[in-house]
């Protein structure tokens, strides 16, 4: 009698405690669903309402854009947007916001999507140094093809680049397609700065994305529809390209901005798959611990990358 009052106060003990378990972990996916839903709308919604501003503001000049899926930045001179009150507004507040929406992207979407990432576990605080900062020193060229998001190719693994070279620093394809950008510091005449280490831009991290984005409304939206060329842009490794045309800036920023949604979309299927329930094994009492010391499949939460 004992033993079975023992047992049976064992099976009711470990179903309660996985029912709780299960209620918790419920409750958590919920709110990483929820929030990581808000923020993409927030940072797709305020690129989005400058873009499209910008280009209604000529239409003439640039109607043929209208055709596009998504709308893109316009670089005008300050003059131009003085009557435009909306357009300051959104402006002011995207600038206001830049960086606070990739803080968000990375805590909201970046950490919830990422099956290996253990959030009890010990992480440096300079894990990931990309910084607004950063891309203006380092000169973030936003024409440049080879700085365009893409997803194909080798994906970064989160090592240290080294230090530069000229291989690395003037040749980013020269070991095939990365989902990644190594950024090299340069000098005013353009040579590489082997004293500053490697930055990378990773095109899985949505705060990358974001802070690319906004980096490059930044800085094109200042400068009248005719740039210099980029032989007399310092820092530029392409330095026989011709400059861009103002709608091939608009593409561009219309790239970028369709490729942070791209990957959004993505992630919030990773943060659903993460959360899945588990099967009927991991139900069992006893077998569940047991399994546990061998494997993690039955935590709802699993230490797997599949991008791999």
């Amino acid at each position: 009698m004992t033993a079975v009052t023992l047992l049976t106060g064992l099976l009711g003990g470990s179903f309660q405690y996985m029912s709780s378990y299960e209620q918790k972990v419920g409750e958590q996916a919920k709110a990483d669903m929820d929030m990581a839903t808000k923020t993409f709308l927030d940072i797709s919604e305020a690129f989005a309402e400058v873009q499209t501003q910008q280009e209604n503001m000529l239409p003439g000049q640039f109607g043929s854009l209208k055709a596009q899926a998504n709308p893109a930045f316009m670089p005008v001179d300050e003059k131009t947007l003085e009557p435009f009150s909306d357009y300051r507004k959104a402006r002011a507040s995207l600038r206001r916001n830049g960086t606070i929406f990739a803080r968000k992207a990375e805590i909201y979407i970046d950490w919830p999507s990422d099956m290996g990432r253990d959030a009890a576990a010990e992480h440096t605080l300079d894990q990931d140094p990309l910084t607004a900062s950063l891309l203006t020193k380092y000169n973030f060229d936003c024409e440049a093809e080879a700085n365009q998001p893409q997803f194909k190719g080798a994906i970064y693994n989160g090592g240290d680049p080294g230090r530069p070279s000229e291989d690395l620093c003037n040749d980013p394809t020269a070991d095939g397609l990365k989902a990644y950008v190594n950024l090299c510091a340069r000098h005013a005449d353009g040579t590489i700065d082997p004293l500053q280490k490697v930055v990378t831009v990773n095109w899985w991290s949505a705060k990358h994305h974001v802070l690319v984005m906004h980096h490059c409304f930044e800085a094109l939206r200042g400068q009248s529809t005719t740039l210099a060329s980029s032989s007399d842009t310092p820092n530029r490794p392409e330095t026989t390209r011709p400059p861009a045309s103002s709608e091939q800036r608009l593409q561009l920023q219309a790239r970028r901005l369709d490729a942070f949604m791209t990957l959004t979309m993505a992630q919030l299927d990773r943060i659903r798959v993460r959360y899945r329930p588990t099967g009927f094994v991991c139900h069992v009492p006893l077998v569940r611990g047991a399994i546990g010391y061998f494997s993690n499949q039955c935590l709802p939460i699993p230490a797997k990358n599949e991008r791999t």
